[in-house]
This record gives structure tokens, sequence and C-alpha cells, in this order.
């Protein structure tokens, strides 16, 4: 690797890791897990199941309160990649690595399955990314300096699957790709290709992800995504897991880098939970020592981000009850194909927020032992031996498939017919299998099968590279690297297109959601009426504002005729130039030491309420309490009157009490309520003769700085403000 680094205050620099690419080389292969610490303290709190905190990183929002602590739970968190362009996802792979994400999981594009070979190079993608080696490679390598910036590996993971699974089985190996899917009964079911091919290309492909020490995830849950009744299929997964778990250590893979990708089967408005809960015990029973790799539900998904990420959450708790080894986060472009930077790190935080928030949740309940819980896993796993079963006596996998009795929506024994269906000498790839000759020897590693290297003087297990004085697993340099071959669709292409937007050194930005200047925004409407009036106001609504290639994304009706909510998503017609922007400098805040010793030589008295009729408290006391932080811990003698205290109360008090400041917080906004209960407060002070002796603050999350003064107040103050804001500007503006 080059000398360049990640600076913290800088963005991520393409340009630098396409620099000498054909020369770069992975520094590990393998999967790596998170390091647990058990008791793990982090500010004021002991966590019980938490790992080895991050070294750079962006905590919860709320972790302001505490420290700026970032926890990070026990399972690997996943994020999911699919833009179409490579070098704009890598940027959001740094975001989520931040966020706390250590599995970054590159969806490949539409069709890649039936592409019989490696592609070369680096076209944009549909419905994906191409999986290349030039691709996978800048990835990797761009991980490697995101890894070293926030202190902990970063597994790159995508597929292993269709009819090039060996070929990209053994580029992975050599790319330093930490885990991919590969489960040839997806090939068969999902993607048609030929049952037989599936099944030895799967075996090369899994000798060599063994090798190469690649964590495996199978494919079972897309049953659970296709099947019309999803809670049918339990049974079925539980097969389907059985085969490819089994199939896999025959090839050679460690069972503790053997995952099943488990998804529970429901959600609301049934009851997901006495449906969900026995199934993720039964699975833990039948599967013990293989690792779970849990997927939230996305079958009935639809496009609100609300019911996306309680989905999440209940998804979790199962996860929490049962463990999870890794952790998906699956969004909700699931749901609406919004494939945004936004939703991969807010399903991040989703998930990490849900499982910091049930550490030690073990330790104080646990799973009854006996009545339906236990009574319904036993019965889900009896349903499943006994498919297994019948299939076996029936003549076997290959004709169970063809009679279609996979993804049947009949919770079995039942069968509804609608199962797919498969023919042994069909699907793509039919007919291209070869036996080999007696006399067949490739020097290679890792190579799964018949081979005759015993003729050549090896001994047996001894690596047939030798032969040739090693393979590129043992020598990268042999590898051939192949840069652009399209003199149109490739990155160097791309990036002149967005050079203008590109940092550092650019002049101009423009709004984002997918790839660098896109120029895509999306605006949430409210329209009380019907569905489809409000579809149409949306979309007129857009044009007007002279928004291009406007689309609805979600609408959700409040009430069938008097509500609608729209989120509609658009292009601006234009680019920002960042010189012409008007940066607002952050506020000066004085130190600590400063501030003691200004209200020590100056001591300060100030009364503080919520004025009007709002019962709000939390915010005024967070800039007031020592406890968080507030202005009292310098000093300042604070007298609370509490919440909807009258503006005339206020201004008596600071009288009664020789105050030399008055803080007003102000929450409710109906009616501008809040800039009229602050001019009252004014006008008050003003009429007994005291406004210019005292320092009049007023704040709120409603309240912007500009329109408080305007008001009447000497400074405003919105969200995010904090005791040391206030501090400053009460030593700043006294009047005495």
């Amino acid at each position: 690797m080059s000398d360049y680094k990640l600076k913290p205050d800088a963005a991520l620099d393409i340009r630098e890791i396409l620099n000498g690419l054909e020369h770069y080389r992975p520094r590990r292969r393998g999967w790596t897990w998170r390091k647990p610490v058990p008791n793990l303290k982090l500010g004021s709190f002991t966590y019980r199941d938490c790992t080895e905190p991050l070294k750079r990183n962006v905590p919860l929002p709320p972790a302001h309160h505490f420290g700026n602590i970032d926890p990070q739970p026990q399972p690997v968190i996943t994020t999911e990649i699919a833009s179409g362009r490579f070098e704009d996802d890598i940027r959001r792979m740094r975001m989520a690595a931040h966020h706390g994400a250590d599995h970054i999981m590159v969806i490949r594009t539409a069709g890649q399955s039936h592409f019989d070979s490696l592609i070369e190079g680096t076209p944009q993608g549909v419905g994906g990314v191409p999986i290349t080696r030039k691709q996978v490679r800048a990835q990797r390598k761009a991980l490697d300096y995101i890894e070293d910036e926030v202190g902990r590996p970063i597994n790159y993971h995508s597929y292993v699957s269709g009819v090039a699974g060996p070929e990209i089985a053994v580029m992975f190996a050599e790319e330093g790709v930490n885990g991919a899917h590969q489960d040839p009964q997806y090939n068969v079911i999902y993607r048609n290709i030929n049952m037989l091919r599936s099944f030895v290309d799967a075996c090369e492909s899994k000798h060599v992800m063994a090798w190469a020490g690649i964590a495996q995830i199978d494919g079972a849950h897309n049953a659970n995504a296709t099947a019309r009744d999803a809670w049918k299929v339990m049974p079925e997964l539980m097969v389907q897991h059985a085969i490819n778990s089994q199939f896999s250590l025959g090839c050679g893979m460690r069972r503790d880098l053997i995952c099943l990708s488990t998804v529970p089967p429901t959600a609301t408005p049934a009851p997901c939970m006495y449906y969900d809960l026995p199934y993720a015990v039964a699975l833990r029973d039948l599967f013990d020592g293989f690792r779970m790799r849990a997927q939230m539900n996305t079958k009935y998904i639809q496009s609100s981000v609300r019911e996306a990420t309680v989905t999440h959450v209940l998804n979790m708790f199962i996860s929490k009850l049962t463990s999870a080894d890794i952790q998906s986060t699956i969004t909700p472009d699931e749901g609406r194909n919004v494939p945004w930077h936004i939703y991969n790190i807010e399903a991040c935080d989703t998930a990490k927020q849900t499982l910091v928030g049930l550490d030690g949740l073990m330790d104080m309940v646990e799973l009854k032992d006996t009545g339906y819980l236990r009574e319904k896993a036993r019965e889900l796993k009896e349903r499943a031996i006994l498919f297994m079963e019948e299939m076996i006596e029936n003549g076997g996998y290959f004709k169970a498939v063809a009679e279609g009795q996979f993804v049947d929506s009949g919770l079995f024994p039942e069968r509804n017919g609608d199962g797919i269906v498969r023919a042994i000498d069909g699907g793509v790839g039919a007919g291209t299998l070869i036996q080999r000759a007696e006399d067949y020897l490739a020097p290679v590693t890792a190579h799964f099968g018949y081979n005759n290297t015993l003729a050549y003087g090896l001994e047996d297990g001894e690596d047939p590279a030798t032969l040739i004085d090693g393979c590129t697993f043992q020598k990268p340099e042999l590898i051939q690297y192949i840069d652009e071959l399209d003199e149109e669709d490739n990155v160097n292409v791309r990036m002149a297109q967005t050079e203008e937007f590109r940092q550092p050194g650019g002049e101009y930005i423009k709004p984002e959601m997918e790839w660098l200047g896109d120029g895509t925004v999306m605006l949430t409407m409210f329209f009380p009426t019907n569905e489809k009036v409000a579809e149409a106001a949306a979309l007129e609504a857009a044009k007007r504002m002279n928004l291009q290639e406007a689309e609805i994304i979600s609408r959700e009706v409040m009430h069938p005729v008097d509500g609608t909510r729209i989120e509609l998503k658009a292009k601006v017609p234009f680019e920002l130039k960042i010189a012409d922007l008007e940066i607002q400098e952050d506020p000066e805040v004085y130190t600590d030491d400063e501030l003691r010793e200004a209200f020590e030589k100056k001591p300060m008295t100030v009364v503080c309420g919520t004025v009007g009729e709002d019962e709000h408290s939390v915010g005024l006391r967070e800039i007031i309490d020592i406890k968080h932080g507030g202005i009292e811990k310098y000093g300042v003698k604070v007298h609370y009157l509490g919440t909807s205290v009258p503006p005339e109360k206020l201004v008596n008090a600071a009288i009664e009490l020789g105050a030399q400041g008055i803080l007003a917080s102000a929450i409710i906004s109906h009616d501008n309520i809040h800039y009229k209960n602050i001019a009252l407060v004014d006008r008050l002070a003003r009429e007994q003769g005291v406004r210019d002796k005292l320092v009049f603050l007023a704040g709120g999350t409603q309240v912007t700085p500009e329109l408080a003064r305007e008001a009447g107040a000497d400074e405003g103050f919105g969200r995010g403000s904090k005791g040391p804001h206030v501090a400053t500007a009460l030593v700043k503006l006294r009047k005495d």
C-alpha cells in the first residue's frame, strides 16, 4: 500500500484508491469476528455483551448526553450495498464503518448469475455492482484504509454462485474477500441453473473458500421471501439449511464459518413473536455449532421507513433472545428500491442502538423450558426431519425439486402445489459437465475432487501447486490483472463526469442520495385528502418547485379522506458553488475554567422557566442542571420556576430576586406562540424598567437565534445548544 492515509477532516479520495491498484495485495485472508470485552466500562456504564470499542466512530445521537461513548454489540453488523457504481459505494462503506458496520456486503448486478465467466473492468451495474477483479480489489483496498481509521477489521463480502461460481471463488480467495454467499440450492431454485452443474461447481467453490477461510452464508432465507405464505415454509427452511451445511462440511469448510441465513418468517400485524421465536429456538437446537446470520423479514415490507424499522427491531429482539453472530440490516430500499446512503447508515444505527439497549438482557430473563415455546419448536423440528426423510425415501433432493416440493406454501406435510419446479436436465448450464479422465491433473492449490498427483511423485495431501512452483494462491504476482476494457462504461469516464463535485479540490456541491452529484432529494408532504389526489398533488408541487424526474416512493394513508403522507424523490436542476455559500461559524464558547473564573469574579443569579402553557422541561433542565453539564456547574445561582410559567412571573421573579438574567424556554410553536411569549417577556421587562439590567436568553427546539433576537431576546438557542453555550452568552452579554 502507498503512504496514503484517511484524514478525519478530508473526504476519501477514490483516485488514491485506484492509484497503483494493479500492485495491491490483500493484507489478510479469512473472516474476523469481533472481540468480546466482558464487563466493559464506558463512561458511567458497564456492558456485559459488548466488544472492543472503535478508535474513530460516529456515536448514536443521544450519546452526547453520555460523553459520546459508542459501545459496540457482539454480533458483526452487516450493511448491504447496491448502487451500481462501486466508486460511490466506497464512500458509503466509510460512513457505515464509522456507524458500526464491520461486514460490508456488495450485491452483484442483476443477471450476473448467468454469466459463465468473470467480468473485467468496472462497468456500471443495474440492481447491484458488477463483481469484477478491479472492483473487488479497489473496494478491499479502500476497506484496508477504512479499517485502519476505525481500528477494527472489516469483512468484505459478495456472492459465489451462478455458473461462474468456481471462478469467482478463486478470484475472491486471491483478492482477500472475507465472506460470501454459497448455496447450490439458490442456483437451482431461484436462478434456474442446472442442478448437477450447480452442485459440482459448489464442491469446487466451497473447497476454495475453505482454503481462504471465507465465511459462508447460505441462501435458505430466499424461500421465506418467495413463498406465498412465508410462515408456512419453516420446516423446508431447516431442510435447506441442513443440506447446505452438511454439504459444506463434506467439502472441507469449518463448522464455525458456516452461517445460516435466518429470517423470522412473519411480520406484524401477524402475532409474529408467537411464530418467529419458536422457529428461532428450533434452528439453534438443530444446528448447534454453526453460526447464525440474522436477517430482517422483508417479505411484507411496504415503503414506510417506520414500518421497516419496527420490523427490524422486533427481529433483533429475537436475535438477542436466541443469539446471532451476524446481524443483517436490510433497509427500506428492499421495499421501495431506493439504495441510499442514509438508509444504510440508519439501519446500522438501528441495529447498534437495539442490541446495545438490550445488553445484559439474558442475565435477567430466560426462555421457558416448558409450554408452547418448546412444544412448537419440537413440532417444527419434527416436521423438518419428516420432510427430509420423505425426500430421501422418494429419491432425493433433485427429484423433490423436480416435483415442486420446495418453496411450496403448505406447512409440511401439507402441499399446496405452488412450489418451484426445476428439471434435472434443464436450466442454464445443462449438459456442460464432463467426466474427468483417469490421468486428470490440476497442479493448483485448493482443488476439489479426483486429481492424479501420485503419478508425479507427490505424497497424498501434498499441495499439487508445488509441481509448478506455486499457483496464484501462493504467488499473487502470477494473477492476470485486466484494467478497463470498455472505453465508455468505466470508472474513469464516470469520475470525469462528476469531477466538479469530487472532493478534495472541488468547487461545487450537489445533494445526493446514491451517486456523487446525482442531485437527488427527498421531500415529505402531507395533504388532507385521499391517496390518489395526494399523489397527484405531490407531483404537481414538485413540478412547480422546478424539480426534475419526480417520483412517489412512499405513501401512507393517515385517514382514507382526511390525510395522506407522501414521500417523493426528485432531482434538483442546479449545483451550488461552495465559495458562495454562507457558512455559519461555530459560536464562541469559553472554556470551563474561563467560565468558572468569570462567575467567581462577578457572581450571577438567573431565573428560568418554560413560558406560556408549555409543560416541557427536559431541555431547560439540561441547560441549567449541574448533573447535565448545565450552567450551575460554573457557579451560576439558578432559580427554576418550573413549567407553564406566565411571562410576567418570570419578570417579577427576576426583580424580586435581584437577578441579572432570565432564561425562557419555549417549545410549543403553534401560531408562533413561542416568539409571541419571547416578545412579551421583553415588553414586560421594559415596562418594569429593568430590561437594560437583564440578560434575556430564549431557547427551544423550534427557536432560531435570528428570530429570537427579532422578538426581543438578547440571544436565542435552538437544537443542539448546551450549558457552555448559554453560560458563555451570560458572560458576554451581562449588563452590570
